[in-house]
């Protein structure tokens, strides 16, 4: 019996010291997101939303006449979204092939090599990325573009797609491509129509986790992109993104009023793709 007494003791300090340990983790995450939001809304108005930010001449005359400061982060907005639309363009169809690849040809020499390459890509600081995009793509080209912007943040997208689109084809059942070429499909009308629907969850998961942690990226757009103060809409010139307006808005005293509801924008964008991702997951289990 006290034995018994003891092991019930044990289970339930277990569990209590879990939930204890589980809740103190999730102070700094409470404290990060009710920060953001509580200094967050107060300048977050649809104004906001669709109009660029403003010059510092603009928040000293209004901040000086007691107004609210104008403008807002359209310019990075539509920055981030060109951006994003031109990495994912080359990052998701070169990372889900490559990921088959690596999956059906595991054993081969040519498949460990790349395997290997693709974890230290996926370890490479940000930072050092933008700087070689820089050498690549920025002197080139002789200026600063969305094109080397797009460029870094493909870069950093593919190894999080390869892997994700990798570990999704080798959980599937063998059966299943097996099957399918035993009725006589082809190999590209077996991957094409059966492996890749099959994993689909978790491919389209590994995806939007790439692009939630692009979206937040500064260092590498610092080197390539570099910023621009109006809506631009030429992705061979120097554009905006609402990190990179965060990080201005930081550095300038006069703008810093703006800082909080950039950033709540943007956490609340990553929060929206990782519910996305947690839905997918759920929907499409192998």
């Amino acid at each position: 019996m006290d034995k018994l007494k003891f092991r019930i003791f044990k289970s339930h300090l277990l569990h209590y010291s879990v939930v204890v340990l589980a809740a103190l983790m999730a102070v700094p995450l409470v404290a990060i997101l009710g920060k953001v939001a509580v200094e967050g809304f107060r300048n977050l108005t649809l104004e906001f939303l669709f109009q660029p930010a403003p010059t510092t001449y603009e928040a000293v005359m209004a901040s000086a006449a007691g107004h609210a400061i104008p403008g807002g982060i359209s310019n990075g907005l539509v920055g981030t979204l060109l951006m994003l639309l031109m990495s994912s363009a080359i990052s998701i169809p070169v990372g889900i092939l490559s990921g088959v690849f690596l999956a059906e040809h595991r054993s081969t020499v040519f498949a460990k090599v790349s395997s290997y390459m693709t974890d230290i890509l996926q370890g490479t600081p940000s930072i050092i990325l933008g700087v070689i995009v820089y050498a690549w793509i920025v002197i080139p080209m002789k200026g600063y573009s969305a094109i080397a912007g797009s460029i870094a943040l493909c870069i950093m997208m593919l190894p999080l797609i390869v892997r994700s689109t990798e570990e999704a084809v080798k959980m599937l059942s063998s059966s299943y491509k097996e099957a399918a070429l035993a009725l006589g499909g082809s190999y590209f009308r077996t991957v094409w129509k059966v492996l890749l629907p099959s994993a689909f969850g978790q491919i389209f998961t590994g995806v939007l986790l790439a692009v939630s942690r692009i979206v937040g990226e500064t260092a590498p757009l610092m080197f390539t992109a570099l910023g621009c103060a109006i809506v631009q809409w030429d992705v061979t010139q120097p554009m905006s993104s609402v990190p990179l307006l965060i990080w201005q808005f930081f550095n300038n005293p006069t703008l810093q009023p703006l800082l909080w509801s950039a950033s709540l924008v943007l956490l609340v964008f990553v929060l929206l793709l990782n519910v996305s991702s947690k839905i997918v997951t759920n929907k499409w289990k192998i």
